[in-house]
């Protein structure tokens, strides 16, 4: 129980609010946000999407500003059996996701800038924990129950908050060959932090076992960690002659009260606390319940003698399991830098159709833990865990059907595979495949002044049931987005838009062998709601 209940905190990036891969965010615009189809951008948010696309912008200065707020909510249930509750909600809060860029360009030339947040951008709070949190408290009242000491309840107080960010700062050059080819260069540097905080408080159970206790009645929740230090030292008392009843039972046998039932103690001096304190002793010794009525005084004290080994051994079980459902609390924050080389081409054929390409290399990232507090052994200060961005190929192309209408779709192949993502230093995740999505979208000119788009993105996940944990996972998902921009002159212009993200939830058989359950289903499921503004400015 004890390394059970130590490990009830684990590390995971746990609030993921839109990622394009497992790792990756690929909604870095309000322009996106409406449409889902940005690879052949030949706006100023292709710093991001297609660099080199930037050359094909006005000549200029161009700044652009947007915000998303990100409403996730996520649910796991669990199956396993003695669970108090199978359903745990997690809700993921991004108020601001912002995304800034700066474009010059100057005839053939474009230098390009963008500040986003590439990972993470959230805050998750689970009021109620989750399985892997609330699983090893579930099995005490079972596991004391085997053991003689009969518990049917357990209560406890389990919260857990985290954020993660992971900005980015970029910078791209792109140079127009000629009216068809234009190539870009860029890297970008990541600055990640993720914070955790949570704890588990306060277990309650209801133990009938008297022995180490009057109060332990089984009709009361009594904190775990104290009747764990009761039992301990009522046992370990026991074994090394601090409690008297060995000793104490010694006259009786001497003076011929030996044959006398244990339940009839109070005939021959006992007191009814001493007798029930007697027989869960011996319970702990190994005496079924069914049995204590049936044995005599003198078969009592040759039992407790012989059980003495066997009580230090279960002290010290106990003294174990009292340390184990202790308070433990968490409060530690993971930093990293990484960089990411980034290339790209942009084709271009007559006045219809643009092709966008771009290669953002693997970026390798190692985490460093800064911990103040640490119950579970699980951050140690300055620990580090590998946890890398995995490269990304993207292609899409923009067509013209008539002036005033356009058509896009992009592709998108992340190579989660080749990523170093670990769950404990040293352990790297399970990912059988890659990810992928196919996006598309139209835009349509409404007036001179206005516009609107709608678009559909496509992203089915490859990491397998290996990678699935309540805490980290990836889903297979469709999103729908729509919304306009309003140009207010010739150098600015706003935009409006949302999306909804429906994910197909998955399952998972775990094995719960090791207390007791052959195993049980967990299904994971979460929705996405989000809403951007955006302004774009033109010298």
């Amino acid at each position: 129980m004890r390394k059970q209940l130590l490990t009830i905190i684990a590390t995971g990036l746990t609030t993921l609010v839109m990622a394009g891969g497992i790792v990756t965010n690929t909604n870095q615009s309000a322009t996106y946000v409406r449409m889902l189809a940005r690879d052949a951008s030949t706006s100023i948010d292709a710093v991001y999407f297609n660099p080199a696309g930037l050359v094909k912008m006005e000549n200029g200065f161009h700044l652009y500003l947007s915000n998303q707020t990100i409403f996730q909510k996520k649910t796991i249930e669990n199956k396993f059996p003695l669970l108090n509750e199978s359903k745990y909600v997690g809700d993921v809060a991004a108020p601001l996701f912002p995304d800034f860029y700066a474009v010059y360009k100057k005839d053939k030339l474009a230098l390009g800038f963008g500040i986003q947040p590439n990972a993470g951008g959230g805050s998750a709070k689970y009021n109620t924990g989750l399985p892997s949190f609330e699983i090893p408290v579930s099995v005490i009242p079972a596991s004391l129950t085997a053991n003689g000491i009969t518990t049917t309840k357990y209560s406890a107080d389990i919260n857990f908050d985290g954020s993660s960010v992971f900005w980015g700062a970029q910078i791209n050059a792109s140079y127009a060959i000629n009216d068809m080819i234009s190539l870009s260069l860029g890297a970008r540097a990541i600055l990640a932090k993720n914070t955790y905080n949570g704890f588990l408080k306060n277990i309650l159970i209801n133990p009938n076992q008297p022995a180490f206790g009057a109060n332990y009645n089984g009709a009361n929740m009594v904190p775990a960690t104290q009747f764990f230090t009761d039992a301990a030292n009522t046992l370990n008392g026991w074994s090394v002659g601090a409690t008297s009843y060995y000793n104490g039972l010694e006259p009786i046998v001497n003076g011929g009260g030996g044959s006398t039932l244990l339940v009839n103690g109070t005939s021959v001096g006992l007191t009814s606390e001493q007798i029930t304190q007697i027989s869960g002793l011996l319970v702990a010794a190994g005496v079924p319940q069914s049995q204590i009525g049936l044995i005599d005084i003198q078969t009592a004290r040759a039992t407790l003698g012989a059980a003495a080994p066997v009580f230090a051994g279960k002290s010290a079980a106990m003294a174990a399991n009292a340390t184990a459902t202790a308070d433990k609390e968490v409060d530690a924050i993971q930093t990293g830098t990484g960089y990411t080389p980034i290339i790209g081409a942009n084709l271009t054929f007559g006045d219809k159709l643009n092709i966008g390409i771009k290669y953002e290399f693997r970026t390798k990232l190692t985490l460093t833990n800064d911990t103040k507090v640490d119950g579970t052994g699980l951050f140690p200060d300055g620990g580090k865990l590998r946890y890398d961005i995995p490269a990304i190929l993207s292609a899409g192309f923009e067509y013209k059907i008539l002036q005033s209408l356009r058509f896009a779709s992009g592709f998108h192949y992340y190579f989660d595979k080749d990523a170093v993502i670990e769950s404990a230093p040293g352990v790297k995740k399970d990912i059988e495949g890659n990810l992928y999505e196919i996006a598309a979208g139209l835009e349509y000119d409404i007036t001179d002044k206005i516009l609107v788009s709608a678009g559909y993105l496509y992203a089915k996940t490859g990491v397998g049931k290996g990678f699935q944990t309540d805490l980290t996972h990836s889903l297979t998902s469709n999103t729908v987005g729509f919304g306009g921009m309003f140009k207010v002159n010739d150098n600015l212009s706003l935009e409006l838009a949302g999306l909804f993200t429906m994910y197909n939830s998955d399952s998972k058989e775990i094995d719960y062998s090791t207390y007791g359950i052959p195993s049980a289903i967990e299904t994971y499921n979460r929705t996405n709601v989000l809403f951007s503004i955006g302004a774009a400015y033109k010298f």
